[in-house]
């Protein structure tokens, strides 16, 4: 398989797991062979040996005379039958000076009946030796004795591969690998395709979201825990995608909104004062509007321009020492001058000892104003806003309530996305919905965050956690 080209998961791995099967099974078949090979040529050479030894007692008469009889064969024939054996060896016996006494037929009996003496003077009782066709022989040799005299030998011998030949171990082991093999074959086929499916389905409802269309359908039983968050994490994907694109749509009309509201109104209200339609204290007061219209608009421009610093994350942290209590009762006082409605109340409760920490005042202004602004607008006149700073021993908690109206318990886990405004503030409050978003960008960049603690009928609760 070339390096740049590609093919199916269930292909792939099946191959290379069958590939893996072969080798395995390979190995396993070589040591298994060797391993037959060496057991049947032990139990071979133990038979060898158990017959030289019985021969040997059966051919000293009673006078201690070496005998040749009829039943030297038949002992052969009955170890043979018994042992289910399919060869039988072939014997010489020798005398005390190693004349051969016996030779039993063979094609290397005569050979063998010169060499005899080489074989008996061998110092192991097993002896390889090879003929002269080249072939490899293994001998068995047991002493004749009689009252404790050596009065001659006897000799077993067989060709080597004889020996080893082992036909019917040797099929049962070919069936038992070919077994395994189409055994193991059909579990990795099997299993590569249960693990493969779900992947090929999640590729394809993948290609069905970049067609834009995010109504995929998964299944999502799956036992293994991996596929399962797979399956499950991109069908969560898939609906964050499109509420995303929702609001994307949403906030391109909102926002075009938003901005050609200021715009239209500054163009009609100066083309009014250039064609003196308007006059002295009527035109002074329409370009009051133009100005507070084109900061509103300013504001908006900085807004995104700013989000989309935060968003690459260019987020420019100062950090210095500074106490906590006194920055924020600082940015409260600010805050609350700048209001017009002289009826709203704010209440700081501090802490009676100074809390001291690194951060950065202009950053910590900024979350602070957008939430004490958001209590605001959902407080209305005569609404009440209590700030209250703590601390534990890692972190310092700055919480912002109010005793608004609240967030909807539906729209609660989308307070922080960008461009998300709620449904009751998208008709009465213009803005471009990144106050929230913006705002736990700047606690996360201090070290920090800012989560919604709770909001319910009675208001709602932001709490803005520093690291100490």
């Amino acid at each position: 398989m070339s390096k740049g080209k590609q093919t199916t998961l269930f292909r792939y791995w099946t191959t290379r797991y069958l590939i893996t099967l072969c080798i395995g099974l390979l190995v396993v078949g070589i040591a298994s062979s060797l391993w037959i090979t060496y057991n049947e040529k032990q139990k071979r050479l133990d038979f060898m040996r158990l017959t030289a030894a019985e021969i040997s007692e059966r051919v000293v008469d009673s006078e201690g005379n070496i005998k040749i009889a009829p039943f030297l064969f038949r002992i052969l024939d009955s170890r043979q039958e018994s042992l289910r054996l399919s060869y039988k060896p072939s014997m010489i016996i020798l005398d005390a000076d190693k004349h051969s006494l016996f030779d039993g037929p063979g094609p290397f009996a005569s050979e063998l009946s010169r060499r005899a003496a080489e074989v008996v003077g061998a110092k192991e009782d097993v002896t390889e030796l090879t003929s002269s066709r080249g072939e490899e022989l293994l001998f068995v040799k047991r002493a004749i004795t009689y009252q404790q005299k050596q009065i001659g030998w006897v000799v077993l011998f067989s060709p080597q591969k004889e020996m080893i030949r082992s036909t019917t171990e040797f099929q049962l082991l070919f069936i038992m690998l070919i077994s395994l093999g189409l055994l193991g074959w059909l579990v990795i086929y099997l299993l590569t395709k249960k693990l493969s499916q779900p992947i090929k389905d999640v590729a394809d409802a993948a290609k069905q979201i970049v067609t834009g269309d995010y109504d995929i359908h998964l299944e999502k039983s799956s036992r293994e825990t991996e596929i399962y968050e797979l399956i499950h994490s991109f069908k969560e994907m898939a609906d964050r995608l499109r509420q995303l694109e929702m609001m994307r749509t949403e906030l391109l009309a909102g926002v075009t909104h938003e901005l050609k509201t200021p715009v239209t109104s500054i163009s009609g209200l100066v083309q009014a004062v250039k064609d003196d339609i308007v006059s002295g204290v009527e035109a002074k007061e329409f370009l009051e509007i133009c100005s507070k219209e084109t900061a509103r608009l300013q504001k908006m421009v900085e807004d995104l321009l700013d989000f989309n610093s935060f968003a690459v994350g260019d987020i420019r942290i100062r950090l210095e020492s500074q106490n906590i209590h006194e920055l924020v009762q600082e940015i409260t006082h600010q805050w609350r001058i700048g209001q017009e409605d002289d009826t709203l109340m704010l209440q700081l409760e501090k802490p009676t000892k100074p809390i001291v920490a690194q951060a950065d005042p202009l950053r910590i202004q900024q979350v602070l104003y957008n939430l004490l602004n958001n209590a605001a607008q959902a407080t209305g006149p005569g609404g009440r806003i209590d700030v209250r700073l703590s601390e534990t021993d890692h972190e310092i908690l700055i919480v912002v309530q109010d005793n608004g109206m609240g967030i909807p318990l539906s729209e609660q886990p989308y307070v922080f996305d960008r461009f998300y405004r709620g449904e009751e503030k998208k008709h009465t409050v213009r803005g471009l919905g990144l106050g929230l978003s913006f705002s736990r960008m700047i606690a996360q960049a201090l070290g920090g965050n800012l989560v919604l603690t709770q909001s319910s009928e009675k208001g709602t609760t932001f709490t803005l956690i520093l690291r100490k």
